[in-house]
């Protein structure tokens, strides 16, 4: 099990740029996929990124692709989005969550997903 914390959000203009990170406890970080999904008010949890354990593989919502970049940096066991050209639409609270796999690959379905952060609200004003 890993404990996650999330920073990062906060008040932003359309167009606009915001980097999250999350910062994970342990010492087995690398042994972990992990991703971004958000949760807009009313609407159900959904993907936005993932990355592999060794940050080579990456995956990206259709809604975000080119705007957004999903990044990791094993020796400080942390993940960040970067979020840039942020629209209204991309208002929610953002999770960040991590899944122990035993090799490379991405996880992009949050059933797949076993440790959460609490998450970090990111509003962009239009």
């Amino acid at each position: 099990q890993v404990q996650l914390v999330e920073s990062g959000g906060g008040l932003v203009q359309a167009g606009g740029s915001l980097r999250l990170s999350c910062a994970a406890s342990g010492r087995t970080f690398s042994s972990y996929a992990m991703g971004w999904f958000r949760q807009a008010p009313g609407k159900e949890r959904e993907f936005v990124a993932s990355i592999s354990r060794s940050g080579i593989s990456k995956s990206y919502a259709d809604s975000v692709k080119g705007r957004f970049t999903i990044s990791r940096d094993n020796a400080k066991n942390t993940v960040y989005l970067q979020m840039n050209s942020l629209k209204a639409e991309d208002t929610a609270v953002y999770y960040c969550s991590a899944a122990k796999l035993p090799g490379p690959g991405v996880v992009t379905d949050e059933y797949g997903m076993g440790d959460w952060g609490e998450g970090t609200l990111v509003t962009v004003s239009s």
